[in-house]
């Protein structure tokens, strides 16, 4: 007989087990472990996905809306018109295109709550909501005016079908600003200079450190009154037979929503829900307004920079608004 065979018979059975025992706990562990391995990969994949979805913002389409019958859709424009946020051209013009192509859109109400802003934006818009209006002329837009709709949130709503506010909303301010510091008085008394090298007789227009032409500030008032009559003729426009001129309605005034009715800047009163269902008639309301993720916000912050970063090194001087 073998040692081997000698060594088997002679270990006890209550080793044999404990050691079979092992061996089967060692294979569970290690069956386990693979399949948490697997787990965690699979859960890792997933979450890759998730962030690249969330970055690159696929838009797969939608049963619901696919399917949505007649309704009022809704684009909301809140704070200021700017290159960021609700009230970016960015922003509304695509929600402007949605629903003016979806058919089952029966209006548009633009909700508006803004103090204004840029003049460029506002314009872009105005142009986009145009042009949309020529092209599905059986498809009204209308706009209802929350707390405030004064300068460029008004330069938008000029451009409406109709416009409906509260009474006690802030209509109108029809004009235009660019707002600045002077700083010399205050370098003179700390005895500081200011050493500016230009090459080019303005390109040290409107610098705050350095007094203020009468030539600079003249061509400064010849842009903004330029941008004011831009503005008028987009209202005038918009508004035609039903504004109610007073020799005050452009000079940067604004009024309550009751006075605005009276001057033909707006239509008459009402909300979203009341637009919908006794303008519009169709009481279901679809929000249309385009929301931002954060990879969206960043870039356009970034984007902003650099171009403010380039106004700034090209010139000293504020940029106008409509506000």
């Amino acid at each position: 007989m073998s040692d081997d065979n000698k060594h088997d018979r002679d270990t006890p059975t209550w080793e044999r087990e404990t050691l079979q025992k092992l061996v089967l706990a060692t294979v569970r562990e290690q069956r386990a472990s693979r399949r948490w391995g697997i787990f965690f990969r699979l859960l890792t994949l997933m979450m890759v996905f998730l962030v690249v979805w969330a970055y690159f913002d696929f838009d797969f389409p939608s049963l619901a809306e696919e399917k949505i019958g007649p309704h009022t859709a809704l684009i909301e424009i809140d704070g200021e018109i700017d290159v960021e946020g609700t009230g970016a051209a960015d922003n509304v013009i695509p929600s402007l295109n949605k629903a003016f192509s979806d058919e089952g859109a029966a209006a548009i109400v633009l909700r508006i709550n803004s103090p204004g802003g840029s003049p460029v934006q506002a314009g872009i818009i105005v142009d986009e909501i145009k042009r949309l209006r020529a092209e599905y002329p059986e498809k009204p837009l209308y706009v209802v005016v929350d707390e405030i709709c004064a300068s460029g949130g008004y330069y938008i709503a000029a451009a409406a079908d109709r416009i409906y506010v509260n009474k006690a909303s802030i209509v109108g301010s029809v004009g235009v600003l660019m707002d600045g510091f002077g700083f010399t008085g205050l370098m003179n008394k700390l005895g500081v200079e200011r050493r500016l090298l230009t090459a080019g007789e303005h390109k040290g227009f409107m610098d705050p450190f350095s007094p203020q032409s009468e030539s600079q500030k003249q061509y400064a008032q010849q842009m903004l009154n330029e941008i004011h009559q831009q503005f008028i003729a987009v209202v005038r426009e918009g508004r035609g037979a039903r504004l109610k001129e007073t020799p005050d309605m452009f000079s940067g005034l604004f009024w309550t929503g009751a006075r605005a009715v009276k001057m033909g800047l707006a239509d008459g009163f009402g909300t979203v829900d009341t637009v919908a269902r006794d303008v519009v008639k169709a009481e279901d309301v679809v929000d249309y307004t385009q929301q931002e993720g954060l990879p969206e916000r960043v870039l356009k912050r970034f984007g902003a920079a650099v171009g403010e970063g380039a106004v700034k090194a090209m010139t000293h001087a504020p940029i106008p608004s409509v506000r």
